[in-house]
């Protein structure tokens, strides 16, 4: 199965229209045989270029951007990272009918991490961590701050409240109550005010590229200077139990950023469950996995 259509307003792609800009833009890869990926990334349409590359193309305006945010930072990042990162290679610009710029990466070997394969690994969790400590002490001057009505707790208050009532038929009713039992108490946490640091922004499990069994390289990045408590969500909607306590016990959150990240985990699944219901099986479960852990701890 791969994914259809999951938004008003997005961009089809195709394997015709990769080889098209191909020519039109990088001949020297216009030779190359082009296959589209299986992904469910809401935000890109993934093509196999040859054997060493790697075509990105955004499904929708909101992704517009991270291409060019790739090409800025991540070569200044990755030497400071102990895993590896996408290394974007070229910039296409809108042609052949396609309106909006698109990127070029190196092709990076590996499996994509599943749910099932490591919301138990403890020591994945170890490894997980000791990137997001790292990302935090790089210093990016002139990153992009992240825009705060987008993701603050009370600004999230009234679309994940409407996205609790969507979600009424779709969850047990208990794992409902509690789930909004939870976001009604994290509206009265403090909010992060010391300098923000740089976050990933987007972990999750499908982020994360395995090689035997280990973790190896991150993917996607939503890259920016914000709350550390963003990259504190792969303790829920990553790990079960006992990861979770190896990934939070590596990063030493105080009490109110180690509450905040586990409210904003719980934000993103609900905003997600009812949205992609019915287009993305790989998110839907993920939201659910999710809920089910944050509604399952003791407040």
């Amino acid at each position: 199965m791969t994914p259809g259509r999951m938004h008003e307003g997005e961009q089809e792609t195709s394997s015709d229209l990769v080889r098209r800009l191909l020519a039109a833009q990088f001949p020297q890869w216009a030779g190359e045989a082009v296959r589209p990926l299986t992904s469910w990334g809401t935000d890109h349409a993934l093509y196999r270029v040859g054997d060493g590359l790697l075509a990105r193309l955004p499904r929708i305006d909101w992704a517009v951007g991270q291409v060019e945010r790739d090409l800025t930072w991540l070569p200044r990042l990755t030497p400071a990272l102990p895993l590896e990162t996408p290394q974007p290679l070229a910039l296409g610009g809108p042609g052949e009918g396609y309106p909006w710029p698109w990127g070029v990466y190196r092709w990076l070997p590996g499996k994509t991490a599943t749910l099932a394969g490591v919301q138990g690994d403890v020591t994945l969790a170890g490894g997980l961590a000791a990137f997001v400590l790292a990302l935090r002490a790089t210093d990016l001057a002139g990153l992009p701050r992240a825009k705060a009505p987008e993701r603050t707790l009370p600004d999230l208050g009234p679309p994940v409240r409407r996205a609790l009532a969507q979600s009424a038929d779709l969850l047990p009713p208990e794992t409902w109550r509690r789930a909004a039992e939870v976001w009604e108490r994290a509206q009265a946490l403090p909010g992060w005010s010391a300098t923000p640091v740089v976050v990933h922004g987007d972990l999750h499990a499908n982020n994360l590229l395995l090689r035997e069994g280990r973790l190896a390289a991150v993917l996607d990045f939503g890259l920016r200077l914000d709350d550390p408590a963003v990259d504190l969500m792969p303790a829920w909607n990553t790990f079960g139990e006992q990861a979770r306590a190896a990934y939070l016990r590596a990063l030493a959150p105080d009490d109110a950023t180690r509450a905040r990240g586990r409210a904003l985990a719980l934000a993103k699944a609900l905003l997600a469950l009812p949205y992609y219901w019915r287009t993305n099986p790989e998110i839907v479960e993920r939201a659910i996995f999710t809920l089910g852990q944050v509604t399952a701890e003791h407040p």
